[in-house]
């Protein structure tokens, strides 16, 4: 497994690494592995409340910009809802934080809009 990266077109070989970069190489490769381990262990739900968790950031960031990114955030707000009406249901006990998470995200988006157009502002 550490030479793995041989095998990609373009991609340096261990044998061509100083020992100092082999062994930050081999700490990489071994850290990547057990990353991918923890990743296998954790329920699939739960890294897709995860993954559902960071859109809803990424809304809220792009709706605090100034002026707001509508369209980015509402790229983001529909991904969100897209995932929560599709598996919502398997999400377990992260859907209803989730939700909630997602109608105050669309709540803010449209007051943010309102106001945007009552002063001519926005996108």
């Amino acid at each position: 497994q550490a030479g793995g990266a041989a095998g990609l077109a373009g991609a340096p070989s261990l044998d061509d690494l100083s020992p100092e970069e082999r062994a930050q190489a081999e700490a990489m490769i071994q850290e990547m592995a057990q990353v991918q381990q923890q990743i296998a262990a954790t329920p699939a739900g739960q890294l897709v409340a995860n993954h559902a968790m960071g859109m809803y950031e990424l809304a809220a960031i792009k709706l605090s910009t100034e002026p707001p990114l509508f369209a980015e955030a509402q790229l983001a707000i529909d991904a969100m809802a897209a995932v929560l009406d599709s598996v919502g249901d398997r999400l377990g006990e992260d859907l209803t934080p989730l939700r909630e998470g997602l109608t105050q995200l669309q709540l803010a988006f449209i007051t943010l809009k309102e106001r945007g157009e009552d002063t001519g502002a926005g996108e």
